[in-house]
């Protein structure tokens, strides 16, 4: 429910910390003093024997902190309102009931309420829906950050799995939440383990990575809406179709068109979860844009011994030790060059270098290999293990070998998803040995324009030097 509350007089909170006898029940004391008018909202004093930091739970899913303090109560019922005095020698609670005898609407007719359910007047209430049209509706990211820098899911890129079948009406009058599926809900394996603790454990791959998990939803719920916090919390555990072991989830965004949460995962505690929902009805797919693809067969060879290479690289989280033009380290056979490409993984997780072909796509029919000479020093650190990127990345340390990816590079962030990839492992070290990455297997792909060199193997901080030469795309 929505609560606003505000806070005067607090005690002063200091860092000089005295131990002091353990207060008693006994020893506290608080009013309920009903607005004159406005019956449902109360202003709440603490009148205790002893001082302390006050602080409030309303009994109504919102809390607050202060001697002084004012809670709203739009609807009719009996509420337990608690508060807890912490003081130098430890904390004690004492409650009471109010019964509130009236609903008093005008309270709900907030920004956030009437965003959420359409009003008062929308007795049917407001459905709301993944925004699977939109590239980002959901995300994953760190705990301790605000973005699902980790991961973006593109436009329609759980179609198959049950995400897109949650829809979740919220009526204001009585809040109220009926929430629909098809039976099931989307969640990873650690959400497939605690749903079947549960009493759930009928579940499946979906073709979009991942379990549906069968869960039948209750008739209805209810929900409480905390405007200070910006907080929306379902009732009777539900959840917004994505299994994380939580029902409050932090409001990012809430408009008439936007409902953009986040949640930090009760399961896997150092990730958070990002959703993005419209209304029901603008879930509307865009018509798609026809985009004229050119496909080129164009050689590509540079071998770093002019000062201006023809093929230049682009970085992603590279070192400053990476060069085009660089003194080769071992100038003995099977290459004598004078000049190399020098390459430092650095500790980001994804470090690499890149080519972008400017304004066409690969023929893969005509030219589809890649070869290069690569050099893997022993020097590298190859043992220690080191921080990843999240869950999903078994290795932690540094690997002799190198990745070749295929991507389309219009998909931004989320490139890897459709790319073709081919790993050399357990690569020979201290000498120049001749690669060759043939993706002749995937000559009907039309979509690729950006070829990715990656040492080291992805995912972990493990830093390493690395050098090539004689890199060519060809036949």
């Amino acid at each position: 429910m929505a609560i606003f509350v505000m806070t005067s007089c607090s005690p002063q909170e200091s860092d000089d910390y005295v131990l002091g006898a353990a207060p008693q029940e006994g020893q506290l004391a608080f009013s309920v003093t009903p607005k004159s008018g406005q019956p449902n909202i109360v202003d709440l004093k603490d009148e205790s024997q002893v001082s302390g930091i006050a602080l409030w739970d309303f009994g109504n899913g919102s809390t607050g902190k202060g001697t002084n303090v004012s809670a709203q109560y739009p609807f009719a019922g009996t509420y337990n309102i608690t508060m807890t005095l912490y003081t130098t020698g430890g904390s004690v609670s004492k409650s009471q009931s109010i019964t509130v005898s009236g609903d008093d609407m005008s309270l709900l007719n907030t920004p956030m309420y009437n965003a959420l359910t359409g009003g008062a007047a929308n007795l049917e209430g407001k459905t709301w829906v993944f925004d699977q049209y939109y590239a980002g509706h959901f995300g994953i990211g760190p705990a301790t950050g605000t973005t699902p820098e980790w991961w973006s899911c593109p436009a329609e890129g759980k179609e198959g799995a049950s995400l897109y079948t949650q829809e979740y009406t919220f009526i204001q009058v009585g809040i109220k939440m009926i929430w629909k599926n098809n039976g099931k809900v989307y969640t990873n394996s650690a959400g497939v383990s605690a749903l079947a603790g549960l009493g759930y454990p009928n579940s499946a791959a979906t073709p979009v990575d991942d379990y549906d998990v069968e869960y039948a939803p209750k008739a209805s719920y209810t929900y409480s809406l905390n405007e200070a916090e910006k907080t929306i919390t379902l009732s009777d555990g539900a959840f917004f179709g994505h299994y994380a072991g939580v029902s409050t989830y932090q409001i990012v965004s809430l408009t008439e068109n936007e409902m953009y949460l986040r949640c930090v995962s009760a399961l896997e505690t150092g990730n958070a979860w990002y959703y993005r929902f419209i209304p029901k009805e603008k879930n509307i797919k865009p018509e798609e844009e026809v985009k004229e693809i050119t496909l080129e067969a164009i050689p590509l060879f540079e071998d770093f011994e002019s000062a201006t290479p023809s093929v230049v690289f682009d970085t992603e989280d590279i070192g400053d030790f990476f060069s085009q033009y660089y003194n080769n380290p071992l100038p003995f056979p099977i290459n004598t060059s004078k000049r190399v490409c020098s390459y430092e993984k650095t500790d980001a997780f994804y470090s690499n270098i890149f080519f972008v072909a400017d304004g066409y796509n690969f023929d893969l029919k005509e030219v589809n290999k890649v070869k290069l000479k690569v050099l893997i020093p022993s020097a590298n650190d190859y043992s220690t293990e080191n921080s990843v990127a999240g869950d999903w990345v078994s290795n932690k340390k540094l690997k002799p070998q190198l990745a070749v990816k295929l991507q389309d590079n219009s998909r931004g962030g989320n490139a890897w998803e459709t790319q073709a990839q081919i790993i050399k492992g357990d690569l020979e070290m201290d000498k120049w040995i001749e690669l060759e990455f043939d993706f002749s297997g995937s000559s009907d792909r039309k979509d690729f324009n950006k070829i990715v060199i990656q040492f080291g193997e992805e995912g972990h901080s493990g830093p390493g030097i690395f050098y090539f030469d004689d890199f060519s795309f060809n036949k």
